[in-house]
Parts: structure tokens; sequence; C-alpha cells
């Protein structure tokens, strides 16, 4: 048996960023992780955002010859310091932030498992702060090709940060684990929010001459980002071996998929489960990510100027009008955004009691309904239906993000969620250059086909409900794992030698009784805050559709 030491002596093992410096003592709240988890959220959660940049940084060179510019191409762009870049080739930045994202979870989920959530999180704080000053660098030298090449390196702190408080809160939260996971993951979804109108007062601040301050924007929230960053980083405590929430017990049964089990990182790949929650996570980003990024787009094309009470579809608009439109326009972008943030929280706490299978039943089965739907809405010129719609199936897209690590928890047990999490959102790289590619490529069709503009988006709809439809298979096939996956019992003892919880076990009944008091309210309050700002913001834009 493992000699048991009390948390003082583990945590003198280590520096203080160890995972044994991480360990709770009785004072503890449980309650307080969750905001240091939003705290690390909020911040990556920006690189949805970052479309505000775009505009600004076509620019950035006021005196450039556009005529002497317009042939030069995409590698001209990459090492040109006199022509301005154009939106294409700017926006490959968030590509590539969303690609990072999955491979550097994926490359080091298993590394963030023994690490712990402080130096994971101070790692990601380093990468997404750092490299976002560095960012500002870039622009300011206006090289393209090194914007690109930071951008990999502020992926790389999108990866580590998304999963870091993964696997932490669901230990902290084995009897609330979907409710738990959503609170963090609203964050990422709501980032934007709070991130994108402090960089549009950014750039206006240190704007000069005419010139948007991109550069000192991006270095100013860089370093904002690394401080909130660090914050939360050094918010975060682990769990004691054993230790459960007061009058808690484990499920004995099966029922609810619930495993008891835990199956090991290089094993649960190789399960069929991993892949058919692989694709059901695919599938759900895919159709949503695809509306995400043409939303402005489509709202406009398919109802254009009966927004502003114009009947004839030939009518030319006066300019007051188109900037009403466009405004409606953009009052929906804000809207879906914030309903993407409110329903990864609502989803993922309901799963808590209809169970993560039949969540995921419900998502898509009324997913694949409204999708059938929107054309009608969009024929009949029903744009408030169109419009609510929208923003459900939006509270789906988020949902589905923030019912994935739960349900994982469920399927291969808790002891390596993180790294098992940071494999599967693979899929979300892959859905976020197949969505916007196959939405891009069906409206490029209609258009070369001669579709009127009302009706351009109807094929695209109904592709996004088969989607949906083949995520609702994916999703029946989810089976409990066979044992023969299981950890075995010396596998399990090597993990938890790794994360020391064989040497902390002592102080479990203990651990984390403490009172929510002062300290939790001052932490729920700093990034409760900054999120009803941005709420507060992105009522007030939603406001033009009305």
């Amino acid at each position: 048996m493992s000699t048991l030491v009390s948390p003082a002596a583990g945590a003198a093992s280590g520096g203080l960023l160890d995972r044994s410096r991480t360990i709770a003592g009785p004072r503890f709240n449980r309650w307080l992780v969750p905001p240091a988890a939003l705290a690390i959220h909020l911040c990556i959660g920006m690189a949805y955002g970052f479309s505000v940049f775009w505009l600004p940084m076509t620019k950035l060179l006021p005196a450039a010859n556009a005529a002497a510019c317009k042939g030069q191409g995409f590698f001209g762009e990459l090492f040109t310091t006199s022509c301005n870049w154009t939106v294409p080739s700017e926006t490959h930045v968030f590509e590539i932030f969303i690609a990072m994202l999955g491979i550097s979870a994926a490359i080091w989920g298993g590394w963030l498992e023994h690490a712990g959530p402080r130096k994971a999180g101070f790692y990601a704080a380093i990468c997404w702060g750092g490299g976002l000053i560095l960012l500002g660098l870039a622009v300011m030298s206006h090289q393209l090709w090194l914007v690109y090449l930071v951008a990999v390196f502020c992926g790389i702190g999108q990866g580590i940060g998304y999963i870091t408080p993964v696997s932490t809160l669901i230990k902290w939260f084995p009897d609330r684990r979907g409710m738990a996971t959503g609170f963090a993951i609203m964050g990422y979804g709501g980032g934007a929010m709070v991130g994108a109108p402090l960089a549009v007062w950014l750039m206006a601040r240190f704007a000069a001459h005419g010139v948007p301050g991109v550069p000192q924007a991006l270095m100013a929230m860089g370093v904002i980002y690394f401080i909130a960053m660090c914050l939360g980083a050094f918010g975060f405590r682990v769990t004691p071996a054993g230790w459960v929430p007061a009058g808690w017990t484990p499920p004995t049964n099966n029922k609810s998929l619930i495993s008891r089990n835990s199956v090991h990182l290089n094993t649960a790949w190789k399960t069929p489960q991993f892949w058919f929650i692989w694709g059901v996570l695919f599938c759900n980003v895919t159709a949503g990510i695809a509306v995400i990024a043409m939303a402005s787009p489509m709202f406009q094309d398919i109802f254009g100027a009966k927004l502003v009470g114009v009947v004839d579809a030939a009518a030319a608009l006066t300019p007051a009008q188109k900037a009403a439109i466009a405004a409606a326009a953009a009052g929906l972008v804000g809207l879906i955004s914030l309903f993407n943030s409110l329903g990864r929280l609502f989803w993922a706490s309901l799963s808590d009691f209809l169970g993560r299978k039949n969540t995921y039943y419900t998502i898509f089965v009324l997913g694949i309904i409204l999708y059938c739907l929107l054309p009608n809405w969009g024929h009949a010129g029903l744009a408030a239906a169109f419009v609510a719609s929208l923003c459900i199936i939006l509270t789906m897209y988020g949902g589905g993000f923030a019912t994935l690590p739960a349900y994982l928890a469920d399927i291969f047990g808790p002891q390596m969620v993180g790294a098992i999490h940071g494999r599967l959102i693979t899929a979300w790289s892959a859905a976020g250059v197949v969505g916007p590619f196959v939405i891009a490529s069906l409206r490029q069709f209609g258009i070369d086909h001669g579709v009127v503009h009302t009706r351009l988006y109807d094929l695209t709809l109904y592709v996004m409900a088969g989607l949906l439809f083949a995520g609702l298979i994916c999703n029946a096939l989810v089976r409990p794992v066979d044992s023969k996956y299981w950890m075995s019992e010396e596998e399990v003892a090597r993990e938890r030698a790794l994360l020391k919880e064989d040497r902390v076990a002592a102080n479990a009944a203990t651990a984390a009784r403490g009172q929510f008091g002062i300290v939790g309210a001052i932490a729920w309050a700093a990034v409760g805050i900054p999120f009803l700002i941005g709420l507060y913001i992105a009522l007030s834009k939603a406001a033009a559709l009305i």
C-alpha cells in the first residue's frame, strides 16, 4: 500500500508550478475552480472575435499604391512591406488558431494530465498572452509570413489553455460534470463578447494619423490576457486522491453510460466509442461553424430589403437603408455569439439530468428540424422566426462543445479525460476547415447556376441537416467501453503515482470543506463583471434587429 503523507509534505516536493503544490487544503472551496477556468477561457475565446481586426489591418499603409499592389497575389503579400494585406489572406490567422488548437491539445494532452492545471495554465498564458504581444510586433513590421508564424505560437496557447481545466473540473464536480465543464467552455464562447469591444476601443485609442492602432491593441491585450490567465492558473487547486463532495456517492450501475473504470489515453483512441464521439463532435461543429461563418451574408441575401420594409427586391436602396441592413446583420452576429456562449452552460447543465447521450439526441433531432425549417422561414419572409431558429441552433453548437468533456468522462472514466479530450477535439480542427469550405462552395455553386439570392442557402441548410443526421447515428452507436480496454490496477497505480495522488490521500475526507466567503465573491466578480459588460454590448448591438 502507498504511504500516505500530509499535503504540506507533498507540496514541499516540487516547485511553484508543480502539481503537488496545488493540492487543496481544508479551507478551500470547490466553487473557486470554475472562475479560475473562466479566466483562462474568456481570454483564449477572443480567437472568435479576431474578425474585428481584419478590416483595420487592410488600412495600415495609407500611402500604399493600390493599383501597383492589385496583382501581387498571395505569395507577394507574404513578404511585401509596401502593400496592404487583403481580408482573405488575414483570415488564415483564425484558421491557424483553430488548427493549432486541435493539434496542440492532441500533442500535449497527456503531458497536461501529469503537469497539472497550474503549470499548463501558466504555459498557456505565455503562449497566448505573449503570443499576442509578438503578433502586435509582427503586424508592426508588416510581415505577413511572420504574422502566420506567431499565430502558430498563439494557437498552441489556445490548445493548452482550452483543455487545462477539463480534468480538474470533472474531478471537483463528479456530481455535476456537465455543469462544471459548461461554465469553463461557456467562457470560450463568450470570449469574443468581452474581447471584441475591448479590441475596437483599443484600436481607436491608439489610432494615429488615420491609421488604426492594431499593433498596439494586440500588445495591450496580450499583457491583459497574460495577467488574467496567470491569475486563473494560480487559482487552480486539484483534489486529493479519494476526495468526493460531501454526501455524494458514485453511481452503482451503467444505465446512464457512466463508467467507474478508466481507459488509458493510448488505448482510448483504439476504441469504437472514441471515433463515434469524434463523429458526433465533427458533425455538430461542421453544421454550426458553417452558419457562424456565413450568418451575416446569409441573413442579408435571404431578407435584404425586406428588413427595412422594402417589398420590391429590385428597388434601389438609399445609403441609410443599406446601413440599417448591415446593422441588423451585425446585430445577428452579436446575438448568435451570445446564444453560442449561453448554450454551453445550458445544455451541459441539462446533460447532468438527461444524461449525455440523450442530450445529444435532443440536440441533433431539434437541429435537424430547425435546419429544415430555415428555408421555409426565408421563403415566407419570417425574419423573426429565422433569427430565433438560428439562435437555438447556436445554443446547440456551443452545447455540443460543453457537453463533450462530461460525455468522455462518463465513457472513458475521469483518470485521463483531459488528455482524451485533447485528442478528440481534432474533430473541431477538421470541422473548422470543412464547414466554412462547404457552405462557401455551395453558395458559389448556387450563384454560378443562377439561383436567386433568397433561395441561395436552401441546399446548404439541407446539407447541414444531413450532417446532423449522421451525428445522430454516431451518437446512437455509442455503447459502454468493453472491459478489455479498462486500465489495469497497475496502470491506475502508475498514473496516480505520476500525479502524486498516492501520497496525498490522507486528507481526502477533510479537504475543500471551506466556506465560499469573500474570496469566492471576488473571484466570481472578476470574471462575471467583464462577461456581463460584454453581454450588455452584445444585446445593445442585437437591438438593431428589432
